[in-house]
């Protein structure tokens, strides 16, 4: 690896498996013997337990990656609300994520980390403070986008839709992952592969099948 990656992974919307990907992209770069840096800088749906949020996915991605980075630092806002940051941060009448303090985190974690894995909270287009979005924040901190597309009705829509917020932004898009959320094929689910594979202005890297581990053919793209 001759220069350190740092990626943003998003989806074309909630539950669509972006820290599934996020826990096995990492876990598989660590087995490389790669020192792997995680962030969800945002984490809505937070239980409260023992007094204090509690963020599922941040934590599920230090897990992963072995990371001993306090949990302030990779997921340095959480809300019990589940709507967009913005929106959470005032339902629970806690302070809106900034993104300065969000590049100030990430930086703190990059310096000691090969490799960079940051987890959006929804879509590339969520908005993440009152005026910005997840494609802001990746061009704020250099990061290139893995987008992950659920593999529903509707996901090559929305993986086109995040494709060109990136180009807009002029993001570089690393490539898609299909990700099989449910374990029932279909027709459908089927022809979303082909689809993909055709249409999308991006690299394709491959399929997630559900729980099934990452492909190693995925990872070597990606390093």
């Amino acid at each position: 690896m001759g220069h350190r990656r740092r990626f943003l992974i998003t989806g074309t919307g909630a539950g669509v498996g972006k820290t599934t990907v996020g826990c096995a992209l990492g876990f598989a770069l660590r087995a490389r013997g790669m020192r792997v840096g995680v962030m969800k800088p945002v984490e809505t749906g937070c239980a409260e337990i023992d007094g204090a949020l509690a963020p599922r996915d941040a934590d599920a991605l230090a897990l992963a990656v072995g990371s001993v980075a306090p949990l302030d630092l990779i997921c340095p806002y959480r809300y019990r609300s589940t709507l967009a940051p913005a929106a959470a941060a005032a339902i629970d009448r806690l302070p809106p994520p900034e993104l300065e303090n969000i590049a100030r985190c990430f930086g703190e974690i990059a310096a000691d980390n090969d490799a960079m894995l940051v987890e959006s909270a929804g879509a590339i287009t969520a908005p993440l403070t009152r005026d910005s979005d997840f494609a802001d924040l990746a061009a704020m901190l250099g990061l290139e986008v893995i987008v992950v597309a659920g593999n529903r009705s509707g996901c090559v829509d929305a993986t086109m839709l995040t494709i060109q917020r990136c180009e807009s932004r002029g993001l570089k898009v690393a490539g898609c992952i299909l990700c099989d959320c449910d374990p029932a094929a279909s027709s459908e689910t089927e022809a979303n592969e082909a689809l993909l594979m055709r249409i999308a202005k991006a690299p394709y890297l491959g399929r997630m099948r559900h729980r099934e581990p990452l492909a190693r053919a995925i990872v070597e793209k990606l390093i």
